[in-house]
């Protein structure tokens, strides 16, 4: 039986019709651990003793018909490739959204739940294998909320609340580092209006980025942003908190009058390139705050701030999606056989091997780095959600890297800390300068050149 040539049209026509359908759903999934668990973000090991506030991982799925796309935003310090390539896996047999398809990322709050082991904090097996479960929950949770939406992004600026914590010093202001050395150019952390401040050592990205999700009526569904803010604290001994993330999440919501929604609305903030920047005015007066306080309001001034740009934001009915992933090998700075003896010698007189001190933790850590592979692949990824791109670096980029990126590429944000955890990601001239974000450990051991490599290597991913 042979179909008409009309029907035959029109049937075309409602099947590419139906595949221009722009759709997206959001989910939060709790990821609380248990108390007890061993918290990073220095260098000794913390327990959890309580709970100020709830942990998630928020998640957004993306579908234009043909393509999805998931972007999670988990409450954590640092999250390793591994547990994130076995969430990605489960979360694939589930919805079938590939593994490459998918970006997670941690907010990097220094008050939650050891994922991986670092310094002298270990992570629970247990609460491993309970992240990704919950991660993967998340994204097939968002994938079952897939419905008609809208899509947008914008751009603000928030100058007020990021600082660059690497300084140079006046003479005597540079003390002797962990390898035995005075050989460093900049000091992390300076005392707060030292009169030994000479400069800071590099730039900030002030800009806020704002990705807004719709419902097809309207109806807020999601919001991400991307900001360059190490994280705030402030949050007291031994608690767990997602810090002002997870603040900003409750605000925005409220700003846009997205409550008792059905789905839910997420709210979500990723960490852009701040691994040289905090929360810290080193050369203005201190301000005494009581705990929680401070983040309070950097999330609130930082939520006033996007709804001023959501507000702005013309959104898209449809818009082609698009998923590029690499995994690039950077060279790994390994120890040479001097080094490695002195650090030896250093453990060997350690009065207690489960309380080092800064100087025995690194060199633990130059033993650690001596079993290190001599380059190490890293994963490199690149969302295209019509003319915006979303970059993922599995570190903490300097600001410097981002700023770089967004020069390359107008429309352009970068999340930090994204699908797995490979330490500091300085410029070649910050390396130079040396540093606490430059000392050798596994949460800094990537050639000089790194972020170069890493630089264009997304500006072809982008394309």
């Amino acid at each position: 039986m042979r179909i008409p040539i009309l029907l035959f049209l029109a049937i075309t026509f409602q099947s590419f019709a139906a595949d221009k359908i722009f759709r997206a759903g959001a989910a939060a999934s709790n990821v609380t651990p248990w108390l007890g668990v061993s918290m990073p973000g220095g260098f000794t090991d913390r327990r959890a003793t309580k709970i100020h506030d709830e942990l998630h991982a928020r998640c957004l799925v993306l579908d234009d018909g043909k393509t999805k796309l998931a972007i999670v935003v988990v409450d954590n310090c640092i999250l390793p490739r591994d547990v994130l390539d076995r969430a990605k896996s489960m979360a694939q047999k589930a919805t079938g959204i590939p593994a490459a398809h998918v970006l997670i990322s941690a907010t990097h709050c220094h008050s939650g739940p050891a994922a991986m082991d670092i310094a002298m904090c270990k992570a629970d097996p247990e609460y491993q294998a309970f992240l990704a479960r919950r991660i993967a929950d998340g994204i097939q949770r968002a994938h079952a909320n897939l419905a008609p939406a809208k899509i947008g992004w914008g751009w603000g600026e928030l100058p007020s609340e990021v600082f660059n914590r690497r300084w140079h010093m006046k003479e005597g202001g540079i003390a002797e580092n962990p390898f035995g050395n005075k050989n460093d150019k900049v000091r992390m952390n300076p005392p707060r209006r030292s009169p030994l401040l000479a400069r800071p050592s590099g730039p900030t990205d002030t800009q806020v980025s704002v990705l807004s999700v719709l419902h097809a009526d309207g109806r807020p569904l999601t919001l991400l942003a991307n900001y360059s803010l190490h994280y705030v604290g402030g949050t007291g001994a031994g608690t767990i908190s997602a810090d002002y993330f997870g603040v900003f999440a409750d605000r925005i919501q409220q700003l846009l009058k997205a409550d008792r929604q059905q789905p839910p609305f997420v709210g979500m903030l990723s960490n852009g390139t701040s691994g040289d920047i905090n929360n810290i005015n080193f050369q203005g007066p201190g301000k005494r705050q009581p705990l929680y306080g401070q983040i309070n309001f950097v999330a609130h001034k930082l939520a006033d701030e996007v709804l001023r740009v959501q507000k702005k934001i013309q959104h898209h009915d449809w818009l082609e999606l698009k998923a590029v992933q690499k995994n690039v090998p950077l060279g790994v700075r390994r120890p040479n056989p001097g080094e490695i003896a002195r650090a030896k010698n250093m453990l060997r007189d350690a009065k207690d091997s489960k309380r080092l001190s800064r100087f025995e933790v690194y060199a633990q850590e130059t033993l650690n780095l001596a079993e290190y592979p001599a380059r190490m692949p890293i994963p490199l990824q690149a969302l295209h959600l019509g003319e915006l791109r979303i970059c993922a670096i599995p570190c903490e980029p300097f600001a410097e890297v981002g700023l770089a990126l967004k020069k390359r590429r107008k429309d352009t944000f970068v999340i930090g800390l994204a699908n797995g955890y490979y330490g500091y990601l300085p410029t070649a001239r910050q390396m130079t300068l040396g540093g606490y974000e430059t000392w050798r450990s596994s949460w800094s051991f990537l050639e000089i050149d790194s972020a170069k490599r890493v630089i264009d290597t997304l500006e072809n991913l982008m394309k």
